[in-house]
């Protein structure tokens, strides 16, 4: 069941991680759908050590990628190289070749690497010399970035951010959980004695059975009503892809299963909207000056949308 696993997951990550339990569950979901995630958040804020909280608590192979300016496509993907004792090119497999790869700062390397990771997220699967690499299941990118420094970095283009599922933030902790973080760590850090509770297999099963949590006709239309308001409203000038109406239905099943439930609610898409739509908008230039946030905007379109009711 969903539901068990998710809370198995969730106290095992809290081993290290100190609360934050809404954030392991918008993981968790991303997990469910085979989505991937972008963490925008100040440094040391623990994006790194969630994905690696993650991979050991799967039992997935984990890999981490620094990004930089001077970082190669090939460095990502992996490349063919010739091997002089047995005359003959070797194909050897970059690190986005694992089942859970953190992309440290994405937005620090030129579009041209950003843009090696575009077939990876989408179809699970990298070219090289025309050669196609199918990528390990299940699959997941995390991305990081800071949203306050802008000096040397360069945006990711839309078609790339709207293959992210979600875009969530972790926040500062509070004083007892800064103060829990301290005791937690005052001897030595137990993030490597963190022991696997499920199985990728495990995973991919959880998978197939979140694609069978019922959403009613009513509640997928108030889905699709949800991101079609984003492309009417005067203030966006780029509304919600119908991958992004994708990615909220999805989210949304994922998120009642965590929840234990078998149905989506409206309450689940209310609950995942802001996630899964506010890094896809576009706001308008005059929206801008005036100082509005894709997060309020995404807030007054759930509020304005009409909610179905049970008959």
């Amino acid at each position: 069941m969903i539901s068990e696993t998710a809370r198995r997951l969730r106290e095992n990550i809290q081993k290290v991680i100190v609360g934050k339990d809404e954030v392991i569950d918008l993981t968790l979901a991303a997990v469910l759908c085979e989505g991937h995630l972008l963490l925008e958040d100040v440094p040391g804020i623990g994006k790194t050590t969630l994905a690696r909280c993650l991979a050991a608590s799967l039992g997935c192979g984990f890999r981490r990628i620094q990004f930089t300016p001077d970082l190669l496509p090939s460095d990502v993907t992996g490349l063919n190289w010739f091997n002089q004792k047995k005359q003959e090119f070797e194909f050897r497999p970059g690190p986005v070749m694992s089942q859970i790869v953190l992309a440290d700062e994405i937005n620090r390397a030129t579009p041209r690497t950003q843009s090696a990771l575009l077939e990876a997220m989408q179809e699970r699967q990298v070219t090289i010399d025309g050669v196609t690499h199918r990528l390990p299941r299940p699959f997941l990118v995390m991305a990081t970035q800071n949203p306050v420094e802008l000096e040397g970095t360069f945006p990711l283009p839309e078609a790339q951010i709207d293959r992210f599922l979600m875009r969530i933030q972790i926040g500062y902790p509070d004083e007892a959980e800064e103060n829990a973080i301290l005791e937690r760590f005052r001897i030595a850090d137990p993030l490597p004695d963190l022991q696997a509770v499920a199985s990728a297999e495990e995973i991919m099963q959880l998978q197939q059975e979140r694609k069978q949590i019922r959403v009613e006709a009513s509640v997928q239309n108030y889905i699709v009503q949800v991101a079609r308001a984003t492309r009417k409203h005067p203030e966006i000038e780029l509304g919600a892809s119908p991958r992004a109406t994708l990615s909220l239905y999805q989210a949304s099943q994922a998120w009642a299963g965590i929840q234990g439930r078998e149905y989506v609610l409206p309450d689940d898409v209310k609950a995942l909207a802001p996630h899964v739509l506010t890094h896809r908008l576009m706001i308008s230039p005059q929206a801008q000056l005036r100082g509005r946030q894709p997060e309020e905007l995404v807030a007054s379109i759930v509020d304005t949308v009409a909610v179905p009711v049970e008959n």
